[in-house]
């Protein structure tokens, strides 16, 4: 279970430098990470190259195990308020399409993304003198899990309702692409659910973690090798997305929170 935690950590830890490199080429955040509404801001590229650095350094934290406890809290934090006060105001502010839960895509992968930086502090004890910030920010721990479930049972519904889109994501060589597509719907369904409620919950969650995992090679590699440029690099950033999201299932799975079961 140990090794399953780590590799999940090196995972997310990857996930989140490769997003911070990622904007650099372009001068502009990845709307996973911020919505566009600084499209016309003069200092953009100043701002975006600031949280590139950043969010480099956060990575290579957690990867390096440098202060990973204390940057993964203050980095779930930062994730938290940003789902709060910029993309979940952007979609009902500027997004006509609001209503429709296809359009969430980015607010609920940044919601995996805070879960996954929660999933890394509780790896650690907490330290003897931490101060008031990081001990709220502890109370989010236990939530490492449910938040990414929320977000996998929300797509696979979007798998539902939205066939036709998902079908065309699927590789051309594999065969009956419409079963596939309400398969992984009832898979991510399933999964969620029964890690919210606690049910075989490691065995759900090493079968969450290694079906995303074969979808990073299986889907969004190639699809990346094909486009690596549409749309600022989008497939790229799905490549990256979908490795950290396995280690999220990894750490969950092994007990990213095992130093409070043994205390």
């Amino acid at each position: 279970m140990e090794t399953l935690a780590k590799t999940g950590r090196i995972f997310y830890g990857t996930m989140i430098a490769c997003l911070g490199a990622q904007q650099i080429p372009y001068a502009d955040f990845r709307p996973v990470i911020f919505p566009p509404w600084l499209a016309t801001m003069p200092d953009l590229a100043a701002l975006a190259y600031l949280s590139s650095a950043l969010l480099i350094l956060c990575g290579l934290a957690i990867i390096f195990e440098k202060k990973a406890r204390e940057v993964s809290l203050v980095l779930g934090g930062v994730f938290l308020l940003l789902i709060l006060f910029a993309q979940v105001p952007f979609e009902l502010i500027k997004d006509p399409y609001y209503k429709h839960l296809g359009v969430w895509i980015n607010p609920l992968k940044e919601l995996v993304f805070a879960d996954g930086a929660f999933a890394v502090a509780g790896i650690y004890p907490p330290g003897n003198k931490e101060g008031k910030l990081l001990q709220v920010l502890d109370k989010f721990i236990p939530l490492a899990g449910t938040f990414m479930s929320i977000t996998m049972i929300l797509f696979g519904v979007d798998h539902f309702l939205y066939v036709d889109f998902v079908v065309k994501l699927m590789p051309a060589w594999m065969p009956g692409p419409v079963f596939w597509t309400y398969f992984a719907g009832v898979a991510l369904i399933s999964s969620g659910i029964t890690i919210i409620l606690k049910i075989k919950l490691k065995l759900s969650a090493i079968l969450l973690g290694v079906t995303i995992f074969l979808w990073f090679i299986l889907l969004h590699i190639p699809r990346a090798i094909a486009d690596p440029y549409g749309a600022q690099g989008n497939e790229l950033t799905s490549v990256f997305e979908a490795l950290g999201f396995s280690g999220i299932a990894f750490m969950v799975a092994g007990g990213y929170n095992s130093w409070k079961q043994t205390k």
